[in-house]
């Protein structure tokens, strides 16, 4: 089992910025491909952001936040990080941290608010 918990969701004006960060415990999830998703409200869940294992030769930012947001993780520290940048109104929406393989996420965080308006 990997354990995983958001931090860093709050409420920012439009072209602010936030750093989310998400800490890994239990199983370690070094070997697992991390990503951010975010669900805003009456919509479905989609990627945002994933990172591979090892190296970010592979590393995904969805089109909506791409040149704005970027992924890291620390692998020494078992934390994964989002950070975001000129955010907009519509980037309003539960933030999930999650780990998984081949596409397929098992494991899920308890999620983080970001808020942006003005």
């Amino acid at each position: 089992q990997v354990q995983l918990v958001e931090s860093g969701g709050g409420w920012v004006q439009p072209g602010g910025s936030l750093k989310l960060s998400c800490a890994a415990s239990g199983r370690t999830s070094v070997g697992y491909t991390m990503a951010w998703f975010r669900q805003a409200a009456g919509k479905g869940r989609e990627i945002v952001a994933s990172i591979p294992a090892w190296g970010s030769s592979e590393m995904y930012i969805a089109d909506s936040v791409k040149g704005r947001f970027g992924i890291a993780r620390d692998n020494a520290k078992n934390m994964v990080y989002l950070q975001m940048n000129s955010l907009k109104p519509e980037d309003t929406a539960v933030y999930y941290c999650a780990a998984g393989e081949d596409g397929e996420y098992e494991y899920w965080g308890q999620g983080t608010q970001v808020t942006v308006s003005s």
